[in-house]
């Protein structure tokens, strides 16, 4: 099971890959054609854009799984494990629950898009806009997994603070492990460190 997963997610990387090497050829050809050649493709201004909102929702998958999005962490880092797994089940509630929204939403616009046609590719405007239910869909069986990781006791108490730390954090985690208060650091301190 765990490979068919990991597949998914390294077609998922490939189609950002792809739709991104599709924008840049299709913006650099349409640049190069109006301004060498006075012409242009004139659908590649529509499907860079729809390339642009596809690579958009698959990166927002790809980036979850690797628990890339932007979060704060300060207040979670010096919580007790209660506390962080309080926070952690709070946090991935909230999640489930913009997922389900967000699924809703993409459902109810649904009629409105299978109508609407996109005005020079000339497909129903659901082929775009239609990664919602993708998106929200595979987001929401990750919270749920990661609840049923928390309830069944199974997250370690690092696997809690939902933050992947940068190169900065992890100088001054070492830097307060050594005693080193942050922002004085002597010269002594700096050979140490």
């Amino acid at each position: 099971m765990q490979r068919t997963i990991d597949y998914f997610f390294k077609l998922l990387e490939f189609l950002v890959v792809a739709c991104l090497v599709a924008m840049v050829i299709m913006v650099f050809g349409n640049v190069v054609l109006r301004y060498g050649f006075n012409s242009g493709i004139s659908i590649s201004d529509e499907m860079s854009r729809y390339c642009f909102i596809w690579l958009t929702y698959i990166g927002a998958m790809v980036a979850m799984r690797e628990k890339g999005h932007l979060g704060v962490d300060t207040v979670v880092r010096r919580l007790s494990l209660g506390g962080k797994q309080v926070c952690f089940f709070m946090s991935e509630i909230l999640m489930l629950g913009c997922n389900v929204l967000f699924f809703w939403g993409t459902w109810q616009m649904h009629e409105l898009q299978v109508t609407n046609i996109s005005p020079v590719v000339g497909i129903s405007m659901i082929w775009i806009y239609g990664i919602g239910y993708v998106t929200a869909s595979v987001m929401a069986v990750m919270n749920l997994n990661q609840l049923r990781l928390l309830l069944t006791g199974r997250l370690k108490e690092e696997d809690l603070v939902m933050v992947v730390e940068s190169e900065d954090t992890v100088v001054l985690d070492d830097l307060h492990s050594k005693g080193v208060t942050p922002g004085v650091i002597t010269p002594e301190v700096r050979g140490r460190a």
